[in-house]
């Protein structure tokens, strides 16, 4: 029951996102993907406040569109600027709303939790944008089979052979064998995902990609993780059946994106 649920949320999910990636205008990827990045800003705010931490949710939804402004007019809005502007109306904020001496105790944690998640969530996750804009979706297509079919592999070698603890604290049953696992099949997905989509990459190139891409996802993950784990829960929310919450199903994206960005801008040709 738990797969047949895992497997209709997937497709419910994925089948509108691949139309929207396949046959839309960049605009439409750059709207469905903020939708993606402000939801799962919601659920970081969500367990921010399981903390009793004080984020800001409505200046950290609108510093994190500030962020993301800067990936889509990146000619007249760079991101230096998109920085700036943040800041700088995160300092307003701060200062006009926090008025009283009870305020206080919350000051710190509230202004560092209110950004840093803006930050954390959009800044990487609109990279996506830029892989899709100036490479094309089969770029994107790879950077999935890469992720996907390497944490599948990092599962099942982990249900099977796994002993060594990874992670404990972030993921407990994260092993070392699970991430060659991992890495294994993340070579397999750059491979056929090379063979069927970019026959002008090297294949050492795309097999070499593939490994450190995973490589940065098996990072992303726990470090995703150690924020439920603050908080005591499994999931970000139960918001996608059997999935968790939409922070879970693009965590190993986070560094993952951003480093499959820069290493094709140096080694792709």
């Amino acid at each position: 029951m738990n797969l047949l649920k895992r497997l209709r949320t997937a497709v419910l999910l994925l089948v509108p996102l691949f139309l929207a990636i396949q046959y839309g205008s960049p605009l439409l990827l750059f709207i469905v993907l903020q939708v993606f990045i402000l939801a799962a800003l919601l659920e970081f705010f969500g367990l921010a406040r399981k903390k009793r931490l004080q984020p800001q949710v409505p200046l950290g939804l609108v510093i994190a569109l500030i962020i993301s402004f800067s990936f889509f007019f990146r000619a007249s809005f760079p991101l230096d600027a998109a920085l700036f502007a943040a800041f700088l109306l995160t300092a307003v904020f701060f200062v006009v709303s926090f008025q009283r001496v009870e305020q206080l105790p919350y000051y710190t944690q509230s202004i560092a939790v209110t950004f840093f998640g803006a930050f954390y969530i959009s800044f990487p996750m609109n990279y996506i944008y830029l892989i899709a804009l100036e490479r094309g979706v089969y770029a994107f297509y790879f950077l999935c089979a890469v992720i996907f079919l390497g944490d599948t592999g990092a599962y099942f070698f982990g249900k099977l052979f796994g002993r060594h603890k990874m992670t404990p604290l972030a993921s407990p049953h994260k092993t070392w064998e699970g991430s060659v696992g991992g890495i294994a099949f993340s070579v397999l997905g750059a491979l056929v995902a090379r063979q069927l989509l970019l026959r002008d990459i090297g294949l050492g190139t795309a097999l070499v990609c593939g490994a450190l891409v995973h490589a940065a996802a098996q990072v992303s993950d726990p470090l995703e993780s150690l924020f439920k784990r603050a908080v005591g829960v499994k999931d970000s929310s139960n918001f996608l059946p059997g999935h968790g919450g939409f922070l879970d199903r693009i965590d190993s994206f986070l560094l993952a994106a951003p480093f499959f960005y820069y290493f094709i801008k140096l080694f792709w040709k």
